[in-house]
């Protein structure tokens, strides 16, 4: 006799040549509790939820960057293998105890993008069912049934939404070399060059520019300049956070750059009301991303631009984070596959 495990039961497997049955007979014992996996991942982090079957979360974990038009494919795979196994080893369990993966990623909203993630993430979860969305479908699917906007202000920018049970449609979220206006990035690059040019014309006592090569620990602006060559990602976001802390002092020229951005963060909204065709009726806004509720400027001056662009939304929060809503739809496919318990 000899037992042999599988992602659903337990085969006991008898030969039984006395009934001239050279085959297996196959008896199936149910398993323990099974687990699912959902992953959040953009420019800046990747989340991950291990849930289990009953909708319990019961371990979190975060890493680097996972949007492969960032870091590659390569990177944000194992920036998701990482948050994997942080909670695989929190939660003093193994992959064999994983039956389905929901990764919500930037960057893969190309079908070829998506494919090739799909594909990464089948090898390194055998016989798992495996499912690849975008970053932005996990604030949609968070955010309810009905009419719904979620803007997304982080490392990169978009408005994403639906009509009721309609289709979702985005606006931005293409990338810092093509969108992400209004983004962290976005804020971090106009900053850094507007402090570039106050020190190409002489003027070396700016405040926000001071505080910017103190943030990222640059000896002089030519410093920074050779890491933004190489490493981009990793210091305009960075900058965020700084022009935030000054806008919120009264900085003038940080609250200029922040006016800037809800102006475009507004921008995408409107647009998106236009194609969803909710400009008469009522829905629900949804912000969520790392560059809400950095400042209270901000958030104030958002808010404002928000409200004239789309007097008809009723305004609220993302009550799950993402990465949850990840591991519920990984859970929901995997009893579905199972037909449940």
């Amino acid at each position: 006799m000899r037992i042999v495990a599988d992602k659903r039961s337990v085969k006991e497997e008898v030969s039984s040549k006395k009934r001239g049955y050279t085959g297996w007979m196959r008896v199936a014992y149910a398993l323990g509790m099974r687990y699912a996996l959902g992953f959040d991942g953009g420019g800046t982090k990747t989340e991950c939820v291990l849930m289990d079957e009953q909708g319990r979360v019961r371990a979190t974990g975060r890493t680097g960057p996972s949007n492969p038009m960032r870091v590659g494919f390569g990177g944000a795979l194992a920036a998701v293998c990482g948050a994997s196994r942080q909670v695989l080893d929190e939660a003093a369990l193994g992959l064999h105890d994983v039956g389905a993966v929901c990764a919500g990623l930037a960057g893969v909203a190309q079908p070829d993008s998506e494919k090739k993630m799909l594909t990464l993430l089948s090898e390194e979860f055998p016989e798992k069912i495996v499912r690849v969305c975008t970053d932005l479908d996990l604030t949609v699917e968070a955010a309810g049934d009905g009419p719904a906007i979620v803007l997304v202000a982080g490392t990169g920018s978009a408005a994403v939404g639906r009509r009721k049970n309609g289709p979702i449609l985005r606006i931005g979220g293409h990338g810092p070399l093509l969108g992400d206006e209004g983004s962290a990035y976005d804020v971090g690059r106009r900053a850094a060059i507007a402090a570039l040019r106050e020190a190409d014309r002489g003027k070396v006592d700016s405040p926000l520019a001071a505080r910017i090569l103190k943030e990222l620990r640059a000896g002089d602006w030519e410093e920074l300049q050779l890491r933004v060559y190489t490493v981009p990602d990793e210091v305009f976001p960075r900058v965020f956070p700084v022009v935030a802390a000054a806008a919120d002092e009264g900085d003038r020229e940080a609250q200029a750059q922040l006016e800037q951005s809800a102006t475009e963060l507004a921008g995408l909204l409107a647009d998106l009301i236009g194609r969803l065709e909710l400009k008469s009726e009522r829905f629900l806004l949804l912000k969520t991303g790392g560059m809400v509720g950095r400042s209270a400027y901000f958030d104030r001056l958002l808010d404002e631009k928000l409200r004239d662009a789309a007097p008809q939304a009723e305004f609220g929060e993302l009550q799950v984070p993402a990465a949850e809503t990840a591991a519920r739809l990984a859970v929901g496919l995997m009893m579905t596959a199972g037909g449940g318990r």
